[in-house]
């Protein structure tokens, strides 16, 4: 009886991520000495992006003898020069493009792993829809994580006004609720330039890594659109989530695939060079791989900028092999005990 499941998992396992052999493709480089998050000295567990000025480094640029009125200038627009000095003098084959990449406010499984415990929420709750009291199936954000993201937005008030940065050219989202309603929060009701306005595009491989969670599975593309009416939602995009399954796990080389295979989409066919991303703790590192920057772990609400150099190189890549999904074991009662070291089944007593 075990034997359709396993065979359904291979198939969703295949699903995420077609192979494609393309004539040319994208190689990406994080620009260092930018920002204080891809130096190894700056500890992500306490760096706090909102009292630094985004980690934004106060230094001179190459370009600063050719930035207008740069004696009031601030760090940000010498920056923006910075950048566009570098596209105008680029090669055809590169671009620089800066991400801001946004964690979510606190959801409710956040919330619920931190009560009952990691080995109890690994193997026992989070396979669950709620717990009678709370759900967290596609779990939605805590009045924590509302706070947390009504917070980053007077942070971007404060950049847009009194910083000068520039902000975002085009917005994307995960489609699960969590990100959904953060990007709102976040963005909503800035002083925005008319010509970019907060128009975020729903995008299925900016999901967080799929697990056996509940919180993984994604609502229905009707959901999302009677819930945020104003956002775009990608072409191609399911009714219903294809990819989630029941005690399933997606590997993290499945993750990164399409991690790059979503960082290309983007790319190859939106000119901006300030993209906001609104995602996950796991998507999120799984995007700083395959960009090339150092390990840097994000705290719900939490955003982090990265200069990149994209680069357009001749020649086919080799295909990414797809694995199939992983199954999870869970426990018939939530194990007591509490070590969050303890993250799997042997924990269960």
């Amino acid at each position: 009886m075990r034997l359709q499941p396993i065979i359904l998992g291979l198939l969703v396992a295949t699903t995420p991520i077609t192979a494609y052999t393309p004539k040319s493709h994208l190689n990406y480089t994080v620009i260092p000495g930018i920002f204080q998050q891809d130096d190894p000295a700056t500890n992500a567990s306490t760096f706090n992006f909102t009292a630094s000025n985004f980690g934004l480094i106060d230094r001179a640029y190459p370009s600063d003898s050719t930035c207008p009125n740069r004696k009031q200038s601030t760090q940000w627009q010498r920056l923006a020069h910075y950048i566009s000095t570098l596209n105008s003098k680029a090669k055809k084959t590169d671009r620089y493009v800066l991400f801001f990449l946004g964690r979510h406010g606190e959801g409710y499984h956040n919330a619920a792993e931190s009560y009952f415990g990691t080995p109890a929420w690994n193997c026992y709750w989070s396979e669950r829809d709620g717990n009678g009291t709370v759900t967290w199936a596609d779990a939605h954000i805590t009045p924590k994580g509302i706070d947390q993201a009504l917070s980053v937005n007077a942070f971007w008030k404060h950049l847009i006004k009194d910083e000068k940065i520039t902000p975002p050219q085009t917005y994307y989202t995960s489609p699960l609720f969590r990100c959904l309603s953060t990007a709102k929060l976040t963005f909503q009701g800035l002083d925005l330039p008319m010509k970019y306005p907060f128009v975020p595009t729903v995008k299925e491989h900016f999901r967080e890594g799929i697990s056996a969670h509940t919180c993984d599975r994604r609502s229905t593309k009707s959901a999302i659109r009677t819930n945020f009416p104003s956002y775009r939602i990608e072409r191609g995009f399911a009714e219903k989530d294809p990819y989630w399954m029941e005690l399933y796990a997606e590997p993290r080389e499945n993750q990164d695939a399409r991690s790059k295979e979503v960082l290309d989409d983007v790319l190859g066919s939106d000119t901006s060079t300030y993209i906001s991303v609104t995602s996950h703790s796991g998507e999120i590192a799984s995007l700083l791989r395959v960009l090339g920057h150092r390990v840097f772990s994000l705290a719900t609400g939490a955003a982090i900028p990265v200069l990149v150099k994209t680069t357009t190189l001749k020649g086919d890549v080799p295909a990414t092999p797809t694995l199939p999904y992983t199954p999870q074991k869970t426990c018939a009662a939530p194990p007591t005990i509490r070590d969050s070291s303890c993250n799997d089944c042997s924990c269960c007593t």
